[in-house]
């Protein structure tokens, strides 16, 4: 079976971003050109071009004006056209760092005609930030599909992401479920030695647990102890860390390398079994028992339009991931994946804003299951994973009755989620934007098997594993950073329909 090729998927995508950002061709609209310009040819419409004669940076006392620097593409000695879009993509990149609150830029004369000095007035805002918030309630399921008694599971993800004024980034974070125990910290320096390269490392350490079997659930595993569980566990542990480069294409787009390398120690049930539609058939754990050496380089390409990284209101935020796993490297696990994300937002007339969420997700060979597709990952009536920990049991809610009841990893995913945001607050000083949001899409997750070789007991297009997901809650943003309290967690809990099984 031939692989698809990550390159040649990678360089479409760089094409088409940067088509998108305008990297691929400068041009300005604008006016007349004045003498002392390049030379460039005419154009139909006329154009003004000045020569810029410096940066200024100024309301900046914690942030160096190198830092700032750093996200300005234009510098001294180089025509600058008033109507560039590039300036107002640089206001909006200087807002996505999170060291300021506000941005402006303003041109002033220079000390001879025809030159210009670029003027960049920042608010600053504090850069210890909570990035991540995790809280909610999870339970088991018995074999009826009823809950069991509610637990609890949360994290907290907190950086300094301007150090000393220096641009730095150091952060850390705890995941804490059921029995499992999840730690990270990470390093970014946005111009590492003074270049324009960028270089991060992390450190991750998982104490982690996970759930198989969907229905009628046998196992043999010497280490259970009290209550017999209505799924098989297995148990593993993670250590390992990363280290990556990345550099700027344009100023909305950047790419960047990483090599992630883990040691893995997992302990297995001796043997075990479920009904997967009709029929009773051996659990498949998809990680290898014992010790094993997990080695993933990954290529990202990131493109950023969007006016604020928390509110935004309007622009692009695309990515493409791609992930190749060899023994080649050394990991005990052979894979390539894939994953496109994109997100448009538009302002609406009376100040609302509609946004739009398209993810697809394919991996191929054989990894361990957590860098599979979990389905409460896409659907938000189940808790998501909080640093790979995977605190919930309980299969999909099921609204369209198909055979995603029987998934819980898959090899493919796909979700289309639109969201309406609605105004209710702007400030600024604590809190600059609350806004209240209800979003709705469809998703599916499947493995292999689950397209090649549907669960017996469902036909036509109930083999096809997809389903509704839907969200409603405040998002908001506060100089500590940005928060999202949803309620579908707890709505998850209501008696909703999950579909019939065989």
């Amino acid at each position: 079976m031939t692989r698809p090729s990550p390159r040649r998927g990678l360089r479409a995508f760089a094409l088409a971003l940067a088509l998108l950002s305008g990297f691929a061709s400068r041009t300005a609209r604008a006016e007349p050109t004045e003498a002392g310009a390049d030379g460039a040819p005419e154009s139909a419409r006329p154009r003004v071009r000045y020569r810029l004669e410096g940066v200024e940076v100024r309301g900046n006392v914690r942030t160096r004006s190198r830092v700032v620097l750093r996200y300005v593409p234009f510098h001294a000695g180089e025509p600058l056209e008033v109507e560039d879009p590039e300036l107002e993509l640089t206001r909006y990149r200087l807002l996505g760092t999170g060291f300021f609150s506000s941005v402006q830029l303003s041109l002033r004369k220079g000390k001879q005609r025809g030159l210009v000095v670029l003027v960049i007035d920042v608010v600053e805002r504090n850069t210890v930030v909570v990035n991540d918030l995790w809280m909610g309630l999870t339970a088991d399921a018995d074999r009826s599909g009823n809950a069991r008694p509610l637990s609890a599971y949360g994290g907290l993800d907190v950086s300094e992401t301007n150090l000393a004024g220096t641009g730095i980034t150091l952060g850390a974070a705890i995941g804490v479920a059921e029995e499992q125990l999840a730690l990270r910290t990470r390093f970014f320096d946005p111009a590492f030695l003074g270049t324009e390269w960028m270089a991060s490392a992390s450190l991750l350490y998982n104490d982690a647990q996970d759930y198989f079997g969907n229905r009628d659930v046998l196992y043999v595993d010497p280490s259970v102890t009290g209550r017999v569980q209505d799924f098989a566990v297995v148990r593993y542990k993670r250590f390992g860390g990363t280290l990556g480069v990345g550099h700027d294409l344009s100023v909305s787009t950047q790419v960047s390398f990483d090599l992630r390398l883990e040691r893995i120690d997992a302990q297995l049930p001796a043997a075990a079994s479920h009904r997967r539609g009709l029929d009773v058939e051996p659990i498949r754990f998809d990680i290898e028992g014992g010790k094993s050496v997990l080695a993933v380089a990954r290529a990202t390409l990131q493109h950023d339009t969007r006016d604020t990284p928390i509110l935004p209101t309007r622009g692009w935020n695309a990515s493409l991931l791609a992930d190749l796993a060899t023994p080649a490297f050394g990991s005990s696990y052979g894979f390539t994946k894939l994953q496109l994300r994109a997100s448009r937002f538009w302002p609406l007339p009376w100040r609302h804003v509609a946004r739009l969420d398209l993810f697809g997700g394919a991996v191929w060979g054989d990894p361990p299951f957590f860098e599979k597709f979990y389905v409460g990952d896409f659907t938000d009536l189940l808790p998501d994973r909080v640093l790979d920990l995977n605190p919930d049991r309980r299969p999909a809610p099921n609204f369209l009755g198909t055979d995603i009841a029987e998934v819980r990893y898959g090899d493919y995913a796909a979700k289309v989620q639109g969201e309406y945001r609605v105004p209710l607050y702007r400030g600024h000083r604590a809190v600059y934007g609350v806004d209240l949001f209800g979003a709705a899409g469809v998703y599916a997750v499947a493995a292999s098997r689950d397209l090649l070789d549907p669960p017996r007991g469902y036909t036509g297009l109930q083999q096809i594993p997809v389903d509704l997901t839907f969200n409603l809650g405040l998002r908001i943003d506060t100089n500590a950073g940005g928060f999202v309290f949803a309620f579908s967690n707890v709505l998850g809990f209501a008696p909703v329909h999950r579909g019939a099984r065989p």
